[in-house]
């Protein structure tokens, strides 16, 4: 419910990634009217107002949001490109673009972004070159790279003062949760790296560093990020504040890789004294996955849109440490949490009760 007692109108930007899948979720649980933006709404529940843009397409933007009259917006997209600078760019003119067409209708109350904790660890081109002191918390000081997400924050704060929206951005770790052909999803990648390990015999080998194997670290369950966005965006005591988002507890992964091998039943080989990425482990995997597929009844989904090898790579491959305060979240009064374990479990299950993985 929103702070007057009511459900929202709400807007999700990116409604069929792992961010907006999993708001538009809760969102309709509480009983919001959920419009969601995409280029594809392709599975889209039924009860959301699909509503199909290129964000880079500023007539089109606003074409598709006039007459939605949100009173939230939820962006939770972003592209990837090949530079940083290209990255400001885009991201930057896909958030203004929005913006602009949804000031065009005057009704909207409060912009949610979400970004994450490239926010401390600096974009992909500088990834995890410095060490910010941990735990991550969001007084720290943007550092001296481009960053996509510092042009997003800007363009947000600028817009918020020119219409009168207050605004909430949310810096999660690692999404953990349901979402098909989504950019940066550790789970599916894991449960589909698993299951060409069992088919072709190999060890479910950790892939990363040893600073990550030994170090402290957290996730984020994608259905606490959604409690976390609609409570910000429904507590006025949020508002225009910038909030980490993690599960609350802490693991190292020396520990938490053979309960994950348990639970794809596979048998787990940590880290051997260098670095095994997934990319170079699964270089055959377009080529082996159909055979399972077919094996297994499985429902017919191209690997490349359910693993994403080189994102789980690069969290995995860091070489400093990388966990986050939640301090701020729980003054304001936010109190979920999540067992970390179990988010990664929970999201095996229902993997292969949709037959994505055997």
């Amino acid at each position: 419910m929103t702070a007057d007692g009511r459900p929202g109108r709400a807007l999700v930007v990116g409604v069929t990634g792992i961010s907006g899948g999993n708001l538009a979720q809760r969102l309709l649980g509480d009983g919001w009217d959920v419009a969601g933006l995409c280029r594809n709404p392709r599975e889209l529940d039924a009860r959301i107002t699909p509503t199909v843009a290129d964000l880079l397409d500023r007539e089109a933007v606003a074409a598709a949001v006039r007459g939605i009259a949100p009173t939230h917006v939820f962006f939770t997209t972003w592209s990837r490109c090949a530079t940083e600078a290209e990255n400001c760019d885009v991201n930057g003119r896909m958030l203004q673009n929005l913006l602009d067409a949804v000031a065009a209708e005057g009704t909207v109350r409060h912009v949610a972004l979400v970004t994450g904790l490239k926010h401390y660890l600096g974009p992909f081109e500088a990834y995890a070159k410095v060490q910010p002191d941990t735990p991550f918390s969001e007084e720290q000081a943007r550092l001296p790279y481009e960053n996509f997400y510092y042009v997003q924050e800007d363009i947000l704060f600028a817009a918020a003062k020119r219409d009168g929206f207050t605004w909430t951005v949310h810096r999660p770790h690692t999404l953990i949760g349901w979402a098909l052909g989504n950019a940066m999803n550790m789970g599916v990648t894991l449960a589909v790296y698993a299951a060409i390990c069992r088919e072709t015999g190999r060890p479910f080998r950790y892939p990363g560093s040893r600073e990550q194997w030994e170090a402290v670290t957290d996730v984020t369950d994608a259905a606490l990020l959604a409690d976390h966005i609609v409570w910000a965006a429904t507590s006025p005591e949020a508002a225009n504040t910038a909030l980490n988002i993690v599960n609350g507890d802490v693991f190292r992964w020396r520990r938490l890789w053979p309960r994950l091998a348990a639970a794809l039943d596979v048998e787990p080989v940590g880290f051997i004294g260098e670095p095994a990425p997934l990319e170079q482990q699964m270089a055959d995997a377009v080529e082996i996955w159909p055979r399972i597929v077919r094996k297994h009844g499985l429902r017919d989904t191209a690997v490349d849109r359910l693993a994403s090898w080189w994102h789980t790579d690069a969290d995995l491959g860091r070489t400093i440490e990388t966990f986050t305060d939640m301090g701020r979240s729980r003054r304001l009064g936010f109190d979920g949490v999540r067992d970390s374990e179990s988010s990664f479990t929970a999201l095996f299950a229902r993997l292969r009760e949709e037959r994505i993985v055997p």
